[in-house]
């Protein structure tokens, strides 16, 4: 099953770009019935693994910005690092309710953030002047909610790119994806101290998530992947709901 779910996520990435993050976490938690914390912490570890094979190609094809990445790591290291840290607090002493509530309104920001570009392609205007000077700023919330929820670095890096940099789109989602690797693996390392994540399932997951970006690959060419994202994105809107709801009634 461990197999399985990293064939899917890893083939779902390949024909939607929806991120690693917030597909893992709740996966593990529906199907394989992981504790919540463990979850998140092997969803990170995932992605970074995910991103680890994707962002060379990025950079061979010279679609990252390095100076953009710079500035924007300047926040998100300090902020993941936090964020981890504020996890590993909150799962060892509560209130725990907290971890569910976080993940569920990160997914539903981020499957929000999906449906309104379907409908919205053309997505945010173009800044006049750049405003990359203020990215580390920006980056250190963002930072800091993947390092407590394993999310929302894809979309949420997307926004502030977008918003703030003269970046082309193929540069805003290079320049993303490192980002979102580097602050995942710093993240994945201050989780792993203590031992609060999965490593059977994790190396299973990877080994799917290979094959599985392989098949996805393949067939990206011939999958309406807009309504393929469409509808995952709709389904992680009830996911997302569920678990705010569990958290609030709990």
């Amino acid at each position: 099953m461990d197999f399985l779910i990293g064939f899917l996520i890893a083939v779902v990435i390949a024909l939607t770009g929806v991120g690693a993050g917030v597909i893992t976490a709740p996966l593990l938690i529906l199907f394989l019935h992981v504790p919540l914390e463990i979850a998140v912490s092997t969803a990170l570890a995932y992605s970074a693994v995910v991103k680890l094979i994707v962002v060379p190609v990025q950079i061979v094809r010279r679609q990252v910005n390095f100076r953009t990445l710079g500035l924007m790591l300047l926040g998100g290291l300090p902020g993941v690092v936090l964020g981890s840290l504020l996890f590993k607090h909150v799962a060892a002493h509560g209130p725990r309710t907290a971890l569910m509530f976080a993940l569920g309104a990160i997914i539903l920001f981020t499957s929000g953030w999906h449906i309104y570009r379907h409908f919205r392609p053309a997505g945010i205007a173009r800044p006049v002047s750049d405003r990359s000077s203020l990215l580390g700023l920006v980056m250190f919330p963002i930072g800091a909610e993947v390092g407590f929820s394993s999310s929302g670095a894809g979309a949420l890096g997307t926004v502030a790119l977008l918003g703030m940099t003269n970046l082309t789109a193929s540069q805003v989602v290079g320049t993303d994806l490192a980002f979102g690797l580097a602050i995942a693996l710093v993240g994945t390392g201050v989780h792993m101290v203590g031992g609060q994540y999965a490593p059977e399932i994790l190396l299973r997951m990877c080994i799917g998530g290979v094959v599985g970006g392989i098949v996805g690959s393949g067939f990206a060419p011939m999958i309406p992947n807009r309504t393929l994202r469409l509808a995952l994105s709709l389904w992680l809107t009830g996911i997302g709901l569920q678990f705010c709801w569990q958290a609030v009634h709990h």
